[in-house]
């Protein structure tokens, strides 16, 4: 029994873990509402120069872009003026591949409901059960913790070593075909989203998603003192 308990405490915080770092994910692309984040990018990156374009314009293509990234917006087109002509900002490419992104960002926020709702029935049952929900709960994180970090600290190694290598593994597993592979000669959207954008977004995550392992942890600290203090009195 305790056994089946240990496993199935394992399984609950794992899933929080992972559906903790979709959150993240969802957190640094749309926790600014006005995307200061991307401007300071576009910035950083003189995408405007690449583009030819005024920042306000391009900020309107990513609050579009994004929108449709979300599922609000059924098609991506929009027309702004960029190499000084008035033009469609995306091409045909762009609307591929970006398809295949949506699917795939709204795909795991919908996985992210599906863990949660897991864990939670999980949790759910061991209380049934009446299991030690703080010891089982709080070792299991521990346990989950330590392996997520290993596998974290592996692949911040990986990226920081040649980001360009990593970046392209990355789009080889979870793309099956090669429509993200752009020519920014001829192509804009690959000019507004460089290399080092995404370089600096993963970093983004990273933070996000330490903050929130914290956050679990903190919980559990906290939940430790106050049943110590409870059995102390």
């Amino acid at each position: 029994m305790k056994k089946t308990q240990t496993v199935l405490a394992a399984a609950a915080m794992l899933f929080i873990i992972i559906a903790a770092l979709l959150t993240s994910f969802q957190l640094a692309i749309y926790g600014d509402p006005r995307y200061g984040f991307y401007e300071k990018l576009y910035e950083k990156y003189d995408v405007t120069e690449d583009l030819h374009m005024e920042l306000s314009d391009v900020m309107e293509v990513t609050d579009y872009m994004m929108s449709y990234l979300i599922g609000e917006e059924e098609e991506l087109s929009i027309v702004t003026e960029v190499d000084g002509h008035k033009q469609d900002f995306f091409n045909e490419q762009d609307r591929l591949h970006m398809a295949d992104v949506r699917n795939l960002f709204l795909g795991g926020l919908r996985l992210r409901t599906v863990l949660l709702v897991l864990a939670a029935g999980v949790i759910l049952l061991l209380y049934f059960w009446k299991t030690d929900l703080r010891l089982y709960l709080s070792k299991a994180y521990k346990w989950a913790l330590a392996v997520f970090l290993m596998a974290a600290a592996f692949l911040g190694i990986a990226f920081s070593i040649d980001f360009t290598a990593c970046f392209r593994i990355f789009h080889e597993i979870f793309f099956t075909n090669d429509l993200w592979m752009f020519d920014p000669a001829e192509d804009y959207m690959i000019r507004m989203l460089p290399e080092g954008f995404f370089s600096d977004m993963v970093i983004r995550i990273g933070i996000i998603f330490l903050g929130f392992l914290f956050a679990i942890w903190l919980i559990f600290r906290v939940w430790k003192i106050f049943a110590e203090k409870g059995q102390e009195m």
